[in-house]
């Protein structure tokens, strides 16, 4: 989604649109808490409490616990443990040679000295080497009494359970990633959701600026008239089930109809109703509440989305779905290519970067950044091991667990920094200083926001022969501009574009970005999607002969991200906007038709 909202700086981390850190909702104790489980006495006093036995069992003494549970009270398990791994990374090394050997390592039972090895891409930044490897064979609960699982679903559903995790997580995450998901996607998805929760308590959510949306009659109305045209029955067993009910599961791997290093060979055939003029372009997060992408799929014409991670364009993960009703076969990527992996991108971080942080991607970029205090807060953590010494496994766990969170690169010797907004813009495409003279905050907000521009431009570059003069552009929650970016780097002249966006901001950086690159064409702005109606989409039709693409990816903020308060899927105040790109399409579609 190339949207704009409301930012943040690194001391007061605002989670609301990040869209990849995905939830489960109702969790009862952090990530972090959840790893390994422990019983206590039910009789007052942090030596005797849950939460006191709970970390007792990772191995950490009991003055150390009574310590933290003293200074951030029960609660705040998170907090807990961070300074728990801190207390034990400062200790001095006699210290730690005096120490009983069950507070030099967790104990067998939470940290096995050997985890299964779990199929996955090397080369992921999806969690690889993950903060949630070695935890198996945990405590189990009572209940699981002697069950034997036969399915490949209770078999993960039990290792995780095993693992620590509550049914409920682990049900929602095989619901939600699918049966055929390795476990370590499953704990990935499950560790997102916890610490994203997590993060809400301690950041409170910023005020936005107040966005007019479809109203609730309205809206009832676009679902109706859509459900009576495209609704469909789907036969199972000797039932019938709607297909809402059904569980859209993602790719693995995530490569759509094929990448420049993946191409595969995908036959498709486009609904008559949805078949051009216009091309059409849809984009936004892959991992949704359940149902929304066979609603997003129905609205827009029965076409099946394309999902696609952009860790297979450039050195940074961005999983995105996509609908449209493009040809797929000739694309090509741009050139050159960019840097695949953080050494290429990086080469700098090469001399600092410890043999035992195997990332060699991103995760995705965020619409925020890490604070200076949490870089000093690893900084100390390893400040006692040298350059050739590994750091204690508890601790290359919370340093590995913030980095992967964060997206931090080694810029020194036990030194870790975000990555500045320069560096964002190059990971996803933008030409140079694209969003410089905005604040800080606001370069993290619309870049975290946009599209990656090497992945639409793939998908986009169909067009190049079939509009040798150019093209005219309905750019719908433009952001930055990142479509319009795709088609000029392609080399498709833009005759017109029309871009509706509501940050004045974003607005400016697309308005500069058309002058200095010399457009030859015509941009004309508007600032909500609301404001175009029939009778301004019939004008423009007129003036210059209709759009021959429309594109644009509505705000993700009630699907995914980290907003745990309002994710409301598409009903949401800010997610439900993608009605109006539905709308504005479905007019475009019929005023060109009669024109024609």
């Amino acid at each position: 989604m190339d949207g704009n909202t409301s930012g943040v700086n690194g001391n007061n981390v605002d989670w609301d649109t990040e869209d990849e850190l995905d939830e489960i909702e109702n969790f009862t104790l952090s990530s972090s808490a959840n790893l390994c489980s422990g019983e206590g006495s039910s009789s007052p006093g942090p030596s005797n409490t849950k939460v006191f036995g709970h970390f007792v069992s990772m191995g950490f003494s009991h003055k150390m616990v009574s310590k933290a549970v003293k200074e951030h009270g029960e609660e705040d398990t998170d907090s807990i443990l961070e300074s728990l791994l801190l207390y034990n990374a400062l200790e001095n090394s006699t210290s730690e040679q005096d120490s009983p050997p069950e507070q030099d390592s967790p104990p067998e039972q939470c940290f096995p000295p050997q985890q299964q090895q779990i199929d996955s891409d090397p080369f992921s930044s999806d969690y690889e080497g993950s903060f949630l490897d070695g935890f198996s064979d945990l405590d189990s609960s009572d209940n699981e009494e002697n069950f034997i699982p036969t399915s490949e679903e209770d078999k993960k559903l039990v290792s995780l359970v095993n693992m620590g995790y509550t049914e409920f997580e682990a049900s929602i995450a095989i619901e939600r990633c699918g049966v055929d998901s390795s476990l370590v996607d499953l704990t990935d998805f499950i560790s997102a959701a916890q610490f994203s929760k997590a993060e809400d308590v301690h950041f409170p959510l910023e005020e936005k600026p107040r966005r007019l949306h479809i109203d609730d009659k309205k809206k009832r109305k676009l679902c109706e008239y859509a459900m009576s045209k495209r609704k469909k029955k789907v036969g199972l067993g000797n039932g019938i089930i709607e297909e809402d009910d059904e569980a859209l599961h993602l790719p693995n791997p995530m490569i759509g109809f094929g990448t420049p290093t993946h191409l595969c060979q995908v036959h498709r055939s486009i609904p008559e109703a949805a078949r051009g003029p216009p091309y059409f372009y849809y984009e936004n997060v892959a991992l949704t509440p359940k149902g929304v992408w066979n609603t997003i799929s129905r609205f827009l014409y029965d076409i099946p989305p394309e999902f696609v991670d952009s860790k297979y364009f450039c050195a940074a993960a961005r999983k995105r779905g996509y609908v449209h009703n493009l040809p797929i076969e000739n694309r090509f990527p741009l050139i050159p290519l960019p840097p695949q992996n953080i050494f290429d991108a990086f080469p700098m971080t090469r001399r600092w970067w410890p043999s035992w942080d195997e990332r060699r991607q991103l995760n995705c970029l965020q619409t925020c950044y890490a604070s200076a205090q949490l870089t000093e807060r690893i900084r100390l953590a390893l400040k006692d091991y040298g350059e050739d010494e590994v750091p204690p496994e508890r601790v290359r766990r919370y340093v590995l667990h913030e980095c992967r969170k964060w997206n931090l690169l080694w810029v020194g010797k036990n030194k870790v920094a975000p990555l500045e907004p320069d560096e964002v813009e190059m990971l996803l495409g933008f030409p140079r200083n694209h969003t410089r003279g905005i604040s800080r905050t606001d370069r993290y907000k619309s870049l975290g926001n946009s599209f990656q521009i090497d992945t639409v431009a793939y998908h986009l570059s169909v067009l190049k022969d079939r509009f040798p003069n150019g093209i005219n552009l309905l750019s719908l929650f433009s952001g930055i501009g990142g479509a319009e970016i795709a088609l000029h780097r392609l080399g498709i002249r833009m005759k017109n574009v029309v871009s509706v966006e509501i940050s004045a901001v974003s607005r400016t950086v697309v308005r500069t970005w058309w002058e200095q690159t010399n457009q030859k064409g015509n941009l004309y702005h508007l600032a909500d999607v609301q404001e175009l109606n029939a009778d301004r989409l019939e004008h423009y039709i007129n003036t210059f002969g209709g759009f021959d693409l429309v594109v644009g990816g509505s705000p993700c903020n009630n699907l995914a991200g980290s907003n745990r308060h309002h994710r409301d899927g598409l009903e949401g105040k800010e997610s439900s906007l993608f009605y109006d790109y539905f709308r504005i399409l479905d007019i475009v579609k019929g005023l060109m038709a009669s024109n024609s």
